[in-house]
Parts: structure tokens; C-alpha cells; sequence
């Protein structure tokens, strides 16, 4: 299983150097000298067109990688001028999941998809089922699909509100405060 650490974006210099948009919290080793990613297809950035002839590769591995201000820059082998790094713009880079090291509060975000969520403060009731995990800037969101249907409700993913995953039961234990599960309900 592969977990997508970031997005190659537009060309830097003439040389194959890329922007990326990171997707990890690790770039460091993410985009370490001789690191293998994997390529999926995806879709440029808003407002970009995509390319005339689009960049096909199946794997890239890095060159090196650099700060430009708060821009990543890395350079991979497969890229060596700016034709073929402005081809690969929008190429989602993966790396596999067992190269993740993780503390035992985090998880994969596929190991969420799917878990049953339950709200403690009405003796576990099931809420519904984890659609996705959003990755914010300052915080995750949990989107959980509803049991009975309707809006889905998106949860703050800190320990305050989800003191516990429980994954060998499949459930996201959940403490949300008043009224955070009836926001965006339609009265």
C-alpha cells in the first residue's frame, strides 16, 4: 500500500527542477537523494492547463531537494529540462506505507477510511462511518458519512474531540462538544 506525499508542480530554471506540493509531514526524507517515489496521474493545479504531451513514468527518484522560501524544489532523475518538467506538472508522487514510521497516535489515512465513528457522550452511538481525512493547515478534519444519511459532519481531528482510534474494533471513539454534530443540518 502507497500513501501520496506530494504533487509535482510548476517547472524552477531551465535544468528539470520542480516545485512540489507537499502531502507529508517528513519531506526531509520523503525527498532524500536516492528516494524512489511512484508516479500516478493527476489533475495540474486550478488554473493550469494540462499538458500537451503529459509525462509518462511509472517511478521517479530524487536527485536532491532544496528550500526556495517556503517552496520545495527537487530535481529528479528522470526530469532533465524544463520541456519534461513542465510535462510532469500535476504528476501525485506515492511512497509505500511501510516507510512510515509512525507514533502510536498516528495512523494512515487509509486505515481510517471505513471505521465506524461513535460518540462516547451518548454511550456510543454510531454517527457514521469516515469518508475521508481532510489535511489542513492547522488541523485535520474526519468527514464522516452519517448513518441515517443526509449532510456528512466533519470532525476535528485532535485528541480533545477523538481521544481514541481503535482500530482492532474499527471504531473512531469521538467526544464532540455540544452542538458540532447538528452544524450544517438543515432545520
Amino acid at each position: 500500500m502507497s500513501v501520496r506525499v506530494a504533487r509535482i508542480g510548476k517547472p524552477h530554471g531551465v535544468r528539470g527542477e520542480v516545485t512540489v506540493e507537499l502531502f507529508t509531514d517528513d519531506p526531509q526524507s520523503r525527498f532524500a537523494p536516492g528516494s524512489v517515489l511512484s508516479v500516478e496521474a493527476g489533475k495540474p493545479p486550478r488554473g493550469v492547463q494540462e499538458p500537451r504531451q503529459p509525462l509518462r513514468l511509472d517511478e521517479v527518484t530524487v536527485v536532491g531537494s532544496r528550500w526556495n522560501k517556503s517552496v520545495l524544489v527537487a530535481k529528479f532523475e528522470e526530469i532533465s529540462d524544463r520541456n519534461a518538467a513542465e510535462a510532469a506538472r500535476g504528476l501525485e508522487l506515492f511512497a509505500e506505507v511501510a516507510d512510515l514510521d509512525l507514533d502510536d497516535d498516528e495512523w494512515h489515512q487509509d486505515d481510517l477510511l471505513g471505521l465506524t465513528v461513535v460518540d462516547t457522550t451518548r454511550g456510543e452511538a454510531a454517527i457514521g462511518t469516515v469518508k475521508a481525512l481532510i489535511q489542513g493547515a492547522v488541523q485535520d478534519l474526519l468527514e464522516v458519512s452519517r448513518a441515517g444519511g443526509g449532510q456528512p459532519v466533519l470532525i476535528p481531528f485532535v485528541e480533545e474531540i477523538v481521544p481514541e482510534v481503535d482500530l482492532d474494533r474499527g471504531v473512531v471513539l469521538v467526544t464532540p462538544p455540544p452542538g458540532l454534530l447538528e452544524l450544517g443540518e438543515s432545520e
